[in-house]
């Protein structure tokens, strides 16, 4: 008899004490559920901006342009744009402007170097853009505009002198979304080609600065 209560001993007291730290466990997770502090945050009304998801831009734009060795003049032009993503869109524009006279024919005095017809300068680009640092432009505490700077890169050709040449052009600038469809843009381009108008071959770069309005649709 003795020896039975010493095995029912010996078997139930090992189960209490492994039975002992798991009540205490679910008493302790019990209690720090309890005390987690439930946040009251007040929802607002948020009116989701009303952008318009066109992906056609289509404008004018003007500025000063300078033609290398025949001063600067105003420049004017259209522009075409086709948004294939947020970063990357194609771009086809056209301007003209009307280059001045040379260093040469203004202290000489001498005869033109071109008519009034040749020195009219056109040029039509076909460009690839990437938009860099999109994000907001705020006007005052409340009113935030969008915006992103942009870079352009293409091809095209330059029509100057009574000559067609092969042109590249490299460009920069900013635009900033007034409406939800109307947009103004900054911006900078350098138009380059290889002449020997002046008797000797070089690069020229003719660098215009235009400011345009654009509408999306």
């Amino acid at each position: 008899m003795e020896s039975r209560l010493h095995l029912l001993l010996l078997s139930t007291v090992p189960a209490l004490l492994l039975a002992l730290p798991a009540a205490a466990i679910d008493e302790d997770s019990a209690e720090r559920q309890v005390s987690v502090i439930q946040p009251e945050l007040e929802r607002r009304d948020i009116d989701p901006p009303r952008i318009d998801t066109e992906d056609f831009e289509l404008g004018v734009f003007g500025g000063v342009m300078s033609v290398e060795d025949f001063g600067s003049n105003t420049v004017r032009g259209v522009r075409f744009s086709y948004h294939v993503s947020e970063g990357f869109f194609g771009e086809a524009a056209y301007a003209t402007t009307d280059a001045g006279q040379t260093s040469y024919e203004v202290l000489s005095g001498a005869a033109s170097l071109l008519t009034a017809d040749e020195r009219e300068f056109s040029y039509y680009s076909l460009s690839i853009g990437y938009n860099v640092l999109p994000g907001e432009l705020f006007v005052g505490r409340k009113r935030a505009l969008g915006a992103a700077l942009y870079f352009v890169a293409g091809v095209g050709n330059t029509e100057f002198a009574g000559e067609d040449q092969f042109t590249v052009s490299f460009g920069a600038g900013a635009r900033v979304l007034l409406t939800d469809w109307l947009a103004v843009h900054f911006d900078v381009r350098d138009q380059m080609f290889d002449s020997d108008l002046l008797g000797t071959s070089k690069t020229t770069h003719n660098i215009g600065l235009h400011m345009g309005l654009t509408g999306f649709f």
